[in-house]
């Protein structure tokens, strides 16, 4: 690294290879992902109910429209649709969600329990997280320049995923 700053990596054997400063973006990738999703629980905790960071991300997703449940795991980037029909299942036996058919395709949408608990979270994390990055940082051009690599590096993965399935 430049100067005196030493890479923070999990594995420096995958920092000695071509690209030295991926094993530390992953390390971070990791650290950041657990601290989402535990703030992500602690929310919904504080908000009252005790679900799951795919519960919380699956009732968001469904709050002001209905959608499929092929549209939540993609928009969401889940693999797994049993992940997702689980957690369905789960918040629909809380009353959070409902769903109900179209045709052949079944369609999930927020309850009004569910709405009032996303604006409960909602509060929370503009109370909480959002007043603290305010004031310390970073700033709203330095968030979306950090949203559009992840997205961007989201794709690299993904492309990389498909690639590795076929050796």
């Amino acid at each position: 690294m430049a100067g005196d700053k030493r890479a923070i990596v999990s594995s420096a054997h995958l920092a000695d290879g071509a690209a030295p400063a991926l094993s530390e973006l992953e390390f971070s990738l990791t650290l950041a992902a657990s601290a989402y999703q535990r703030w992500i629980a602690r929310c919904a905790a504080a908000a009252g109910l005790a679900l799951s960071p795919l519960e919380v991300l699956i009732l968001h997703t469904v709050r002001d429209r209905a959608k499929r449940i092929a549209d939540i795991t993609l928009v969401l980037d889940i693999e797994d649709t049993h992940l997702v029909t689980y957690a369905i299942r789960k918040l629909e036996r809380a009353g959070l969600i409902a769903t109900h058919r179209a045709g052949k395709e079944k369609l999930v949408a927020a309850t009004d329990a569910g709405r009032d608990f996303c604006a409960q979270y909602r509060d929370i994390r503009e109370r909480v997280l959002a007043a603290a990055i305010v004031v310390d940082g970073p700033d709203g051009a330095h968030l979306s320049e950090a949203a559009d690599l992840l997205r961007r590096l989201s794709g690299q993965y993904n492309q990389a995923a498909r690639a590795a399935a076929t050796l």
